[in-house]
């Protein structure tokens, strides 16, 4: 079996004994060569490669919601938490259909799960959805590499070390890549109801989005690149920017869409959607050294001075200052990135962080409401309640 970095007595029964023996033992190789041992869970690898950009996330808790975000589409996660699994999974947590994500790196992968909403094990929700994995892996290790060397792609598998060094060699990072076109849907869907209505722009969007939205109005879900007139054609009382994967500087047909609807109609704009709106604004975009990804990332409110503990899931940022016209209304306290700004004359507004939020804090759930003021403020006569 793997040795484990630390070493010492892990509290195992002879039962979680046995059942870990019986892994076979794999790497994590990136693609400036480090090297990282562990046993291989879920899927199994085609060829014995996975490969993807790997990402740490320092989250505590909230694994499934993480692993079906479809931001994460073509990333590798790793999970700062040394113990994930052991609540389970269950259908209400899901984020997206399935998950997105290539892969994921644990420390401790639980064998048995105790919540009494879990109705299915994270390593039979791997396998079934087809997502490989590596248990074993000294993560403490990996992300402190990552958080020096930056995300980078990597190949992890049963395959030999040259084979999974040539892999993460060639493997494709997430600049340039238009991955939204992976996650998005083929065809517009509603849901909710109510006097208001909003459009949705289907970048990635989380299932908890859409469930706050569809609780403010009647809510049309369209794909990424739905051109700005179908859209307005649609009668929208406002128009919702999801989430989503990738690099927003390779998404200039939804940026060129945004742009049409400035000052047209209200916008709420979320991670992804937030840095197309600041590029349909003019602004421009780059992208993190290592990422935001985690649910504990304090943001501060500029009103009031408030602080806000988020969750964050992106590589890509908004670079202060390239937005002209723009009120700054929320700033990283970590690192200073610009977090959220109002577009006045363009009735638009939009934040990096995720205020929805499933595993993470509820601050920032206000931002919903100020949507929807904004949508009743802009509405003819006789409309709203």
């Amino acid at each position: 079996m793997t040795s484990r970095p630390g070493g010492g007595d892990l509290g195992w029964g002879d039962d979680d004994a046995g059942s870990r023996s019986r892994r076979q033992q794999a790497l994590l190789v990136l693609a400036d060569g480090e090297v990282f041992e562990g046993e291989a869970v879920g899927a199994a690898a085609p060829g014995g490669v996975a490969t993807g950009e790997a990402v740490f996330n320092t989250a505590l808790s909230g694994y499934q919601e993480i692993l079906t975000d479809p931001s994460y589409a073509g990333q590798v996660i790793a999970f700062t938490c040394p113990h994930i699994g052991n609540y389970g999974t269950n259908p209400t947590d899901d984020e997206g259909p399935r998950p997105w994500c290539r892969g994921v790196v644990v420390r401790d992968l639980s064998e048995v799960p105790s919540n009494w909403r879990s109705v299915e094990g994270l390593e039979a929700f791997l396998v079934r959805h087809g997502v490989p994995g590596l248990t074993g892996v000294d993560t403490r290790r990996l992300t402190r590499h990552l958080r020096d060397a930056g995300a980078m792609p990597c190949a992890f598998g049963t395959a030999g070390e040259e084979a999974l060094l040539a892999a993460a060699r060639s493997a494709e990072g997430t600049d340039g890549r238009d991955l939204v076109s992976e996650v998005t849907t083929r065809s517009p869907y509603t849901r909710g109801g109510g006097t208001l209505r909003v459009v949705a722009y289907d970048f990635g969007v989380k299932e908890t989005m859409l469930r706050h939205l569809s609780r403010l109005a009647t809510l049309t879900v369209v794909p990424a690149h739905t051109p700005a007139d179908d859209v307005l054609a649609l009668e929208p009382d406002g128009v919702f920017l999801s989430n989503g994967p990738g690099d927003p500087a390779a998404l200039p047909g939804p940026t060129g869409a945004v742009a049409d609807l400035l000052g047209r109609v209200p916008i709420f704009g979320i991670c992804l959607g937030h840095q197309l709106l600041a590029r349909a604004l003019g602004g421009t975009t780059y992208k993190l050294p290592f990422g935001h990804h985690g649910s504990n990332h304090p943001v501060r409110r500029t009103a009031t001075g408030r602080v806000e503990v988020t969750s964050q899931n992106h590589n890509y940022a908004v670079a202060a200052g390239s937005v002209k016209g723009i009120e700054t209304t929320h700033v990283n306290l970590n690192d200073g990135v610009l977090e959220g700004f109002r577009a006045p004359a363009a009735g638009a507004f939009s934040v990096q962080y995720h205020p929805e939020a499933g595993p993470g804090p509820h601050d920032a759930r206000y931002l919903f409401d100020e949507f929807r003021t904004s949508m009743v403020a802009g509405m003819p006569a006789g409309r709203g309640d």
